[in-house]
C-alpha cells in the first residue's frame, strides 16, 4: 500500500473512531445511530477506502464497545459484507447518487447481522432489534448522502487516494 493511501485510510479510521467516541451513548445501543457510518459512502468513490473504514470500525468496537467480543465479530462482519456488496453492485451504475442509495440500502438491509448480535449478546428480540438497527442505519446513511456529496466537491474523494 502506498504511503498516501495508508495516510488517507488512517485519517478515515481516526475520524471514524473520534466521532464514535463523541456519540458513544447512541453508537452501541439497539438503535445503532452511529453517525460515522456516513464514511461508508467513501466506498462509492474509491474502493481503496475499504481498509480505512474497516480499521475504523474494528478499533472503535475494540476500544469503546460494551459488547466485546461480539462487536468485533458481528460489527466488522457487517461492514465487510456490506462494503463488498456495494463494490460489486455499484459497478452497474456510474451515477454517484445511485451508488450512495445502493450503499444505503445494502447497509440498512444487512443490519440483520447486528440484530443477531444483539439477540445473542443481550437477548433482545431479533425482529425488533432489526427494525431499530435498520432504521437507525437508514437515517444516518440517508443523511450522509448529501453530506458526502458536498464534501466531495471540496475534497474530491476519488483523487485523494490512488
Amino acid at each position: 500500500m502506498k504511503i498516501k493511501n495508508l495516510t488517507v485510510n488512517s485519517i478515515i479510521a481516526a475520524l471514524y473512531i473520534a466521532i464514535t467516541v463523541l456519540i458513544q451513548p447512541i453508537a452501541f445501543t439497539n438503535i445503532q445511530f452511529r453517525i460515522p457510518e456516513i464514511f461508508n459512502h467513501l466506498i462509492v468513490y474509491n474502493k481503496k477506502y475499504f481498509f480505512g473504514i474497516i480499521v475504523g470500525v474494528f478499533l472503535a468496537n475494540l476500544f469503546f464497545s460494551p459488547l466485546l467480543p461480539y462487536d468485533l465479530i458481528f460489527g466488522v462482519l457487517h461492514t465487510i459484507v456490506s462494503l463488498c456488496l456495494t463494490m460489486v453492485i455499484s459497478r452497474l451504475t456510474k451515477n454517484i447518487w445511485a451508488r450512495m442509495l445502493i450503499n444505503t440500502i445494502i447497509f440498512s438491509f444487512m443490519m440483520f447481522i447486528i440484530a443477531i448480535e444483539l439477540n445473542i449478546a443481550l437477548e433482545l428480540p431479533l425482529l425488533e432489534s432489526y427494525l431499530y438497527c435498520a432504521l437507525g442505519e437508514l437515517a444516518v446513511m440517508l443523511f450522509g448522502m448529501p453530506v458526502m456529496y458536498l464534501l466531495n466537491k471540496q475534497l474530491p474523494f476519488s483523487e485523494l487516494i490512488d
